[in-house]
């Protein structure tokens, strides 16, 4: 008897295959991987966990300062905590994925210059966890609607830290869990044509 992880794992790899087409040969994690919203109650282990984190720790860095820096919630008074800031629209899904991350960067360096590459740095330990969070069956999804003032509030987020997404973590549930209006887009996105947005030499 198919389980129901294998019966989502199949569904999720069908959806990808209809929903997006290369325009040249790339690995398939990079179209795997995707942002849905529907989470079930499964936990995630602090090994996955940690395994997730520690690829967004090898993240490349301008400098090496590796300027990312990750908050996360797994327990139940955390994740009220992390609830509080989210918008009302991230609010109806986000609440249910059992492990909410904040990720922020720091705008200095550690010898007091700025670091104008903090955001780009962030960019791809974010990219780093959503492969690997991909790679184990998870789905990773960045939030930028949340209280940013009121998230350093609560959080004891030092000034010189920009904040930049919240992250849900979890295992894929069932669209129909979903508010109706969230179902329509619960699909792998497409992209635009590479024409659109790679340019030789010049613009």
């Amino acid at each position: 008897m198919t389980s129901n992880i294998e019966q989502i794992v199949h569904i999720a790899a069908e959806e990808v295959r209809v929903h997006r087409t290369p325009e040249h040969e790339v690995t398939p994690l990079f179209l795997n991987r995707w942002s849905p919203r529907a989470y079930t109650n499964r936990q995630v282990s602090d090994q996955d966990l940690s395994t997730v984190l520690e690829a967004a720790h090898w993240a490349p860095s301008s400098f090496n300062d590796q300027p990312w820096r990750f908050f996360v919630a797994t327990t139940e008074p955390e994740l009220k905590l992390f609830h509080e800031f989210l918008s009302s629209f991230n609010q109806q899904w986000a609440v249910h994925a059992p492990v909410l991350m904040l990720l922020a960067s720091d705008r200095l360096r550690p010898n007091g210059d700025p670091n104008s590459a903090h955001a780009f740095d962030a960019g791809a330990a974010w990219a780093n966890l959503a492969l690997q969070a991909t790679l184990l069956e998870m789905s990773a999804h960045a939030m930028g609607g949340f209280d940013r003032d009121k998230a350093r509030s609560l959080l004891n987020i030092p000034e010189q830290f920009d904040l930049h997404v919240v992250i849900s973590l979890g295992y894929r549930g069932d669209k129909d869990s979903l508010e109706p209006g969230m179902r329509e887009s619960e699909f792998p996105s497409p992209r635009r044509p590479m024409r659109e947005v790679i340019y030789q030499g010049k613009y």
